[in-house]
């Protein structure tokens, strides 16, 4: 999980490694996507977490995995986790190249643009 976070934000993204790692983590729900390679040996690809108000985060997958629907599959899991949980709605920070991944989820822009580790987001949010 944190080797696919650090490959994704740190190193493609050039967040600062003291940035992605935060104290959420010891207190979230996290997400692992595998894929089994020909040997059988189960590799992650894919990963998210999710607070317990609601907030999806750190959702990240690998480059060679994606435009395959890891994300989305990901994603309507981590939704799903949610709604049995008995939450009523989610939100995350996305960046705006993934905007239209989100909205195709349902989840809806709220406020303004921001920046958070260089790099421009906006607030989406879903009801349940």
């Amino acid at each position: 999980m944190i080797k696919i976070r650090h490959k994704v934000f740190v190193e493609e993204q050039h967040v600062p490694v003291k940035l992605e790692l935060d104290d959420n983590d010891l207190k979230a729900d996290h997400f692992l996507a595998l894929h089994c390679d020909k040997t059988g040996e189960e590799i992650p690809i894919a990963t998210a977490r999710l607070l317990k108000n609601g907030h999806i985060g750190r959702m990240a997958v690998l480059a060679p995995y994606r435009n395959l629907s890891v994300g989305r599959q990901l994603l309507d899991f981590v939704i799903k986790s949610a709604q049995d949980n008995d939450l009523d709605k989610l939100f995350l920070h996305a960046q705006l190249s993934a905007i239209g991944f989100y909205e195709k989820a349902g989840f809806a822009r709220q406020g303004e643009i921001f920046m958070d580790a260089g790099i421009k987001h906006i607030q989406m949010h879903k009801k349940l």
